[in-house]
């Protein structure tokens, strides 16, 4: 059936008009200020904003093979419900995805049960180039490396490997930049100090900046001695914000960045309150730290706004520093917590739709989705920006039941989602009568 959405306060491409929205099927058929249709159901958004879709391009669902932190299914049904309607995941599963037999095997699983669209990153290692280089560029995000040691063994710590993939690898290669030897010096010598019980507020003196800007230089010199086409995830010191350039769009830099909401919102401060809870790879840092990515993301040094969502148990996490794992649960409470700022007078809603629309759908070239427009895929989210809730054990919807936002207090609410034009989450209430579907790049 046909969707006549009304009265909407529309959020694209730099600024906010009132029109409604006709949705034929999966797309976008008509934007105009005034459409009549009579075989249409008809949805009045006046008092709401109407707002792309957003496109997550760095999350850990954690299927297979870790599902008792979490599973497709689930986090992508928290993801719709905090206006996510597209989003990337990572290979570090078990199995690792390091073949493209492992690697479609999780897209089987995306089509089954995912309610928002999906694509999943072909992982690297020190021995699987010649499966790397089957990865077709249209139908995958992109090659993830790991540079540092969130990942165990999927860390790429080989120089002769780390030419070859960017020298041969003709697509997006996107990269978690630590270095470890650094981090293992740092460890070495606070465990010697410390014991099992050192202090969390420690975490970004072993993560320290010069492990990640060691990482991320190196990166980049790569990148720049073979064209390479170099995602950098997940951006959380100062000193890496100067390696990124802003004089030129984004369609055509060969380098961009990410940074990720927790690096936005918290900082070195948070952790006596949150402990553990807020322990993520690349650490949380200084005010100093997180002022700079503010900086760098408002002058567009850094191209992107995502979560790394990483669920963990609660009990996993309330361990001893050493034990606790890294990453926490966010892409529920991703887009309230970005429109805070908004409300704060930090930013605009347009912005924060560059950031987190617009500005990943050019990063990767995502084909038909990330703007408002007619002929592109019905993936739209409605922002009531005027209700009010707080974040409680009994509205969290991940898995692990858990969030460093619960007892936050937020301005606005999702109200609702759509993708490909289904109404999955309307006010509390899923529809899962269809799932998301694959996403498609439009790549050369």
């Amino acid at each position: 059936m046909k969707k006549l959405l009304k009265n909407a306060q529309i959020v694209n491409e730099g600024s906010i008009i009132k029109a409604d929205l006709l949705i034929e099927g999966q797309r976008i058929s008509k934007i105009a200020p005034f459409i009549s249709d009579a075989a249409a159901q008809v949805i009045d958004l006046e008092g709401k904003f109407l707002l792309p879709g957003i496109v997550d391009d760095q999350v850990h669902f954690r299927e297979p093979g870790l599902t008792h932190k979490g599973r497709i299914y689930t986090e992508a049904r928290a993801a719709v419900a905090g206006g996510i309607t597209s989003f990337m995941e990572m290979p570090n599963t078990v199995p690792q995805a390091l073949s493209q037999e492992l690697l479609e095997d999780k897209y089987l699983i995306g089509a089954k049960d995912s309610l928002a669209n999906y694509s999943f990153f072909m992982g690297a290692s020190n021995e699987n180039l010649e499966e790397v280089l089957k990865t077709d560029s249209k139908r995958v995000a992109g090659v993830k490396i790991f540079m540092g040691s969130s990942t165990g063994n999927m860390l790429v710590d080989d120089k002769e490997v780390l030419n070859s993939i960017f020298s041969k690898c003709k697509m997006l290669i996107a990269v978690h930049c630590e270095d470890e030897q650094t981090i293992r010096t740092n460890s070495a010598k606070m465990k010697a100090e410390y014991g099992e019980d050192l202090p969390i507020r420690f975490h970004p003196v072993i993560r320290n900046d010069e492990a990640c800007y060691k990482s991320s230089s190196m990166a980049i010199e790569l990148a720049k001695k073979h064209d390479t086409r170099l995602h950098i995830l997940h951006i959380s010191t100062a000193k890496e914000t100067a390696l990124f350039r802003n004089d030129i769009p984004l369609k055509e830099k060969k380098i961009t960045a990410e940074a990720c909401i927790h690096h936005l919102w918290f900082d070195e401060r948070s952790y006596d309150e949150k402990g553990t809870l807020i322990k993520w790879n690349p650490a949380v840092k200084s005010l100093k730290d997180k002022e700079a990515i503010w900086s760098a993301l408002l002058d567009d040094r850094i191209d992107i706004i995502a979560t790394d969502h990483a669920p963990h148990t609660l009990e996993e996490k309330q361990n001893t520093y050493f034990k606790a794992p890294s990453g926490g649960p966010l892409v529920q409470h991703a887009l309230v917590a970005m429109l805070e700022f908004y409300h704060q007078g930090k930013v605009s809603l347009e912005w924060i739709v560059t950031k987190m629309c617009h500005a990943p759908a050019d990063c990767f070239q995502l084909k038909d989705r990330g703007f408002i427009r007619e002929g592109f895929f019905a993936d739209l989210v409605v922002v009531d920006p005027n209700k009010p809730w707080t974040v409680t054990k009994q509205n969290i919807l991940y898995q692990c039941a858990w969030s460093p936002f619960e007892g936050t207090v937020f301005k606005s609410s999702v109200s609702k989602t759509f993708v490909n034009g289904n109404l999955v989450y309307n006010q509390g209430v899923f529809d899962e009568t269809t799932r998301g579907m694959r996403l498609e790049f439009d790549r050369s």
